[in-house]
């Protein structure tokens, strides 16, 4: 069964588990098809919306990422018939970006992990995005020794012998500065002259015709027989390099104009930009330009500008962090929305999904878009903006959707309210168990919260098959033999209703053995793994309890926090039954933490319906206190707070340091703090350490201290 239709932020576990393997087979088998086949079943577009609907939903359910996740890997392994090249320097893939935001994300990101102002200079280089095939080029003593594809990152297919027939190429360097190894690195295309020129040829001989330029370059590379490489008019530009033992330059166009310099073939139309603002303007231009260059591209690949700030920032499983690939806009088409669906999830979150009339948009039929949130469907966005100029959507209506980013489509405009329609009106009860459904007001803030929810809270099956689903899951207590369709099976037949029935299902044996599709065997091995999932660690303890924002990362930081599991329920209860501001300052206060997640918090454990629940169900369980990273560091174990600016490098990786060494980082100071760390320009919080006595050391004592 595919749940393609069910936007990302409306799937449960099992669907997002079945939602991950089928992206995982449907991208591998694109990848094949597209770097070793040379002959994609989709287009680009397609192919990104599947991969990053496969992110978002790892984003979602991170316990849930396979082994064989797309998110790690990169292209296709070789083909067999080449030999194989392993690139002493991954060949990694980019992130991308679908909007302008998402541009002027990337920039504040980059900004905040170095530490830099607004005010602060930060160059991007922004370059067309070539639709070719990637290849690797290798110079030893000035002379071309080896050239590999991509293959699947790692390992490359040999392509030495064609490379070398490319006469933009050269086969030797003889630059006086040109470094003794360097690799370099760039795409290989074919021009659309070129390549209508070839499939001219192909059809007087009566051979395949090629789709298009770039599976027109790839075939021509990848031919055994180099002399057929020779006689298609491929090109190339280089933008980057590999191993090197030196390098010509300080920064990205520094290294590019040696290029220029040295006689490989750049791309002119590579301009240097002080911010997003430019990088989006230049991504507009050659958007307006891209007929007319007589090759393709798909998008602009931006790239900060100093080589010491690429080294800094670094790099993820498969893309760098100080680069990303804006690609151009999707397609759109337009339909009918025929009607509007509610979906409850775990949380209570009633989602609306639209049913369209189905339409082909950029090769692939729709029938279903996501909708969000009441708001959406009134015209208004973030922040009380208006969007689709304040439009509504109603049943009836004419409307333009596009597959962008997603493989659930948005409706992005309005065309026409249908004859004779009404204003929709978002239901105020739980589609599945009728009770009231409300949309939250932040206190602080008084803005009414966009998602409206089911307050049938456990008692909505809707949530509790969901909870249970999500206590019984991967990386909760990974009841091995338990996934949800047991879980549904045994809710539906009175088994279980909370999660302490799960650890008493030993007491209706037989009548688990004696249902359909059931054995003795299996039912004891059902109430084995039960048992010994009665042994778990505290912060796969908090994160089983389903508490809304609190996800893995959340349930580590405060079970590093707490340490067991009588002092993280002590102090929950303090903070939500008791009202203890100290207790609620303390929680609210762990770095990483915050009031958002502090309140949803206070809110489980002032319920007294959850308090109920929790207390059937500690005596079942053994939980092991959390262990600290490094207990043998001078700071483990310590409460530490970074105040000020400081110079050595930036806020969160002196956090990410503190944590690897088994410190506890809070955001201000208490009197369970034990150092402070403070750099230039330390406020409030210095003078508030200084009168409660805490031990105050500077940015270079800390690193003396943890001895870097």
């Amino acid at each position: 069964m595919s749940f393609a239709d069910i936007d990302v932020k409306a799937l449960d576990k099992l669907q997002a588990e079945a939602e991950l393997e089928r992206l995982a087979k449907e991208i591998a088998a694109h990848d094949d098809r597209y770097y070793r086949k040379d002959d994609p079943a989709i287009s680009d577009g397609e192919y990104d919306a599947l991969r990053r609907r496969n992110e978002e939903i790892e984003a979602r359910f991170p316990d849930l990422k396979r082994p064989d996740s797309p998110s790690d890997k990169v292209g296709s392994a070789p083909l067999e018939k080449f030999s194989k090249i392993t690139h002493s320097v991954p060949m990694l893939s980019l992130g991308n970006a679908f909007s302008d935001e998402d541009v002027f994300d990337f920039e504040s990101r980059v900004r905040k992990f170095l530490s830099l102002d607004a005010a602060d200079p930060l160059n991007f280089t922004a370059e067309p995005k070539i639709d070719g095939l990637s290849i690797s080029i290798r110079y030893e003593a000035g002379k071309l020794v080896q050239a590999a594809t991509r293959g699947d990152g790692t390992e490359g297919e040999d392509v030495t012998r064609n490379v070398m027939t490319i006469s933009e190429i050269p086969s030797q360097v003889k630059a006086d500065d040109f470094p003794e190894i360097f690799e370099l690195r760039g795409e290989i295309y074919m021009s659309h002259k070129d390549f209508q020129l070839l499939n001219e040829k192909q059809i007087q001989a009566g051979d395949k015709v090629f789709a298009n330029p770039r599976n027109a370059a790839a075939g021509s590379l990848r031919q055994l027989d180099s002399s057929i490489t020779a006689k298609r008019a491929l090109k190339i530009f280089l933008y980057a390099w590999g191993e090197v033992s030196a390098l010509p330059g300080e920064t990205q166009s520094q290294v590019i104009a040696a290029f220029r310099r040295w006689g490989f073939p750049v791309n002119d139309l590579m301009k240097l930009c002080s911010g997003a603002e430019e990088m989006v303007a230049h991504h507009k231009y050659l958007e307006q330009q891209r007929a007319g260059l007589g090759y393709d591209i798909d998008g602009v690949v931006y790239k900060v500008d100093r080589l010491d700030y690429q080294q800094r920032l670094g790099f993820r499983s498969r893309t760098p962090r100080w680069a990303i690939a804006h690609k151009f806009p999707a397609e759109r088409a337009i339909t009918v929305l025929e009607d509007i669906e509610i979906q409850v999830g775990r949380t209570g979150a009633l989602t609306p999904v639209a049913r369209l009339k189905p339409v082909t948009v950029g090769g692939v039929v729709v029938s279903n878009a996501t909708l969000h949130n009441r708001d959406y469907i009134a015209g208004i966005g973030r922040d009380g903006e208006p969007i689709r100029g304040g439009e509504d959507l109603r049943i009836g209506d004419t409307v333009v959707v596009q597959r962008a980013g997603d493989v659930i489509p948005q409706i992005v405009d309005l065309v026409s309210h249908g004859e004779g329609s009404s204003p929709y009106q978002f239901p105020d009860h739980c589609p599945v168990c009728k009770s009231h459904a409300t949309r939250d007001v932040n206190e602080k803030t008084g803005k009414v919260d966009a998602v409206t929810r089911c307050s049938g809270g456990l008692f909505c099956p809707a949530q509790r098959v969901e909870h249970l689903k999500h206590f019984v899951s991967r990386n909760a207590f990974d009841i091995e033999g338990m996934g949800a369709k047991v879980v549904e099976e045994f809710f539906e037949a009175g088994l279980i209703k909370t999660v302490p029935d799960i650890f008493k299902l030993k007491l209706h044996r037989d009548e688990i053995a004696a249902r359909k599709g059931w054995k003795e065997k299996s039912t004891d091995n059902l109430i084995n793994a039960i048992d010994a999932a009665r042994k778990v660690d505290l912060d796969r303890f908090i994160y089983s309890l389903g508490i809304r924002h609190v996800g893995e990362t959340k349930a580590r930081l405060l079970a590093r926090n707490y340490g067991d599991v009588d002092s993280f329920i002590g102090a929950m209860k303090q903070a939500g039954q008791s009202g203890d501001e100290e207790a609620y300052g303390e929680l609210a206060n762990i770095d990483g933490i915050g009031s958002v997640v502090a309140d949803a918090l206070v809110e489980f454990f002032s319920q007294a319906h959850n308090i109920e629940v929790l207390d059937e169900l500690l005596p079942e369980l053994e939980i092991a206190p959390m262990q600290v990273v490094d207990d043998a560091s001078p700071v483990s174990g310590k409460t530490v707070v970074f105040t000020g600016k400081l110079e050595q490098m930036s806020r969160s990786e002196a956090k990410a340091m503190a944590e690897r060494l088994g410190a506890k980082v809070s955001g201000s100071v208490s009197k369970k703090t034990d150092l402070l760390v403070a750099g230039p320009g330390a406020g409030s919080k210095l003078k508030k350490a200084e009168a409660a006595g805490v031990e105050i050391i500077s940015e270079d004592d800390w690193f003396e201290l943890v001895g870097r």
